[in-house]
């Protein structure tokens, strides 16, 4: 019997240098993406799969995080005073009901992998969920979502996967594929970041798993990966290797990496553009831009 998946772990310990100077004082997870945090977009995706239980593996100067998934009653009253029960409403989905919630400092950067072992203990024996909120992704069905309902079939460990360009393989962790069977591959390996010229494919491991317990006991073995860290990808590869399920799921939506200043503005675009309030004015700027642009080539 398959047990439900009702815990995720977030982890957003890092320090989103990238980002710099805005993060120097401000979370990147809560850095907007028109009107919402980064962070609530994931949220929202793991409540849609049914999750319960959301664990934020966190470091130092997160603390703004932890304020925002926390009631704000003096705001709150000061909404329902002026009568603006539209605000009211879309505060509800950032209040955290208590113990719904749990931080876990991770105290150094050692990766990903290092970061999903840093929860175990709240994990236990279940099947888990982790989402990277750095990865965006629109969809008519929530990507998390649409891998629960394949995950009731497969059962095992599975990650989310899409095509990258050839030349892009080294910078994702790449499944090598037994059997495509559409959208669920069978996975015989995965490499992290692999050397240019030598991928299994260009099928790439996209920020959303769900993973067996047993991939917490092979992180308790390992040893840093590429890049000096411990690689999460290589203790999923673990399992194929005791001979465990491990399934890639083609989801369907569109990625956005919000962890590059590219993909943040290509999403921001993309988001506002699917926003009726927003739409018109969005769209006709853009032309203007295009215009003009074109204009003094």
């Amino acid at each position: 019997m398959k047990r439900k998946v009702t815990k995720a772990i977030f982890p957003v310990a890092g320090m989103g240098t990238r980002f710099l100077p805005a993060t120097k004082s401000v979370p990147k997870e809560i850095m907007t993406l028109v009107d919402r945090p980064l962070i609530q977009y994931a949220i929202d995706e793991a409540r849609a799969a049914g999750i319960k239980e959301f664990i934020f593996v966190t470091s130092r100067g997160k603390g703004a995080l932890e304020d925002y998934f926390d009631h704000a009653p003096q705001l709150e009253q000061e909404l329902r005073r002026k009568g603006k029960k539209d605000l009211l409403e879309a505060l509800k989905s950032t209040n955290m009901e208590s113990g719904a919630i749990a931080y876990i400092r991770q105290h150094k950067a050692l990766g990903l992998g290092h970061a999903v072992w840093c929860a175990r203990r709240l994990i236990g024996e279940e099947p888990f969920a982790v989402i990277l909120p750095d990865d965006v992704i629109s969809a008519e069905k929530p990507c998390l979502q649409q891998m629960v309902e394949a995950y009731a079939k497969t059962g095992g460990s599975m990650v989310a996967a899409m095509e990258v360009a050839p030349e892009k393989t080294s910078s994702y962790g790449i499944l090598d594929v037994e059997e495509d069977l559409g959208s669920i591959v069978n996975v015989k390996g995965m490499v992290e970041k692999p050397v240019a010229g030598t991928a299994p494919s260009n099928l790439a491991v996209i920020g959303r798993y769900i993973l067996s317990p047993d991939v917490l006991v092979n992180l308790n073995k390992m040893k840093t990966g590429a890049g000096g860290e411990i690689q999460l990808t290589d203790a999923i590869a673990a399992e194929i290797a005791n001979g465990r399920r491990v399934s890639g799921y083609r989801f369907r939506g569109q990625r956005y990496d919000c962890g590059s200043k590219s993909g943040f503005l290509q999403a921001t675009v993309a988001f506002g553009l699917a926003r009726d309030d927003l739409r018109d004015d969005l769209s006709g700027f853009l032309r203007e831009i295009v215009t003009l642009s074109k204009a003094a080539e």
